[in-house]
């Protein structure tokens, strides 16, 4: 199975995600979020089917959150805002993503990693 990962190679969360699901044997299609991240429609797809909320998906550890004041602006926007949002700035996204199509999984957690993965 194929597995889309969309992901930051100077992440160490995803770094860690990737070899774990190439120990696994998994096949990858590796997105760099920063150049590539998700369209809206994309990130509204895997809301649903991760089953958290969209504010599950931004990056709070990240330089960009923090520089374009984010905390202020989920207060602000609506949910479709904020989507529209990091579809244009991939490292606003909480990373990594992998999706099979069916579920997703945003950020790394070793242990639910290895029971959906």
């Amino acid at each position: 199975m194929t597995l889309k990962i969309y992901h930051y190679a100077k992440c160490q969360s995803c770094v860690k995600a990737r070899k774990l699901l190439v120990q696994k044997k998994h096949q990858l299609e590796e997105i760099d979020i920063t150049t590539s991240p998700p369209s809206a429609q994309e990130l509204k797809s895997f809301i649903k089917l991760s089953g958290k909320p969209y504010t599950d998906f931004l990056n709070r550890s990240g330089v960009q959150y923090r520089e374009k004041n984010m905390k202020e602006w989920v207060k602000k926007l609506s949910e479709d805002d904020i989507i529209q949002m990091l579809s244009k700035e991939g490292r606003l996204i909480k990373r990594p993503i992998v999706t099979d199509g069916k579920k997703v999984t945003v950020g790394f957690n070793e242990e639910a990693f290895k029971k959906i993965w």
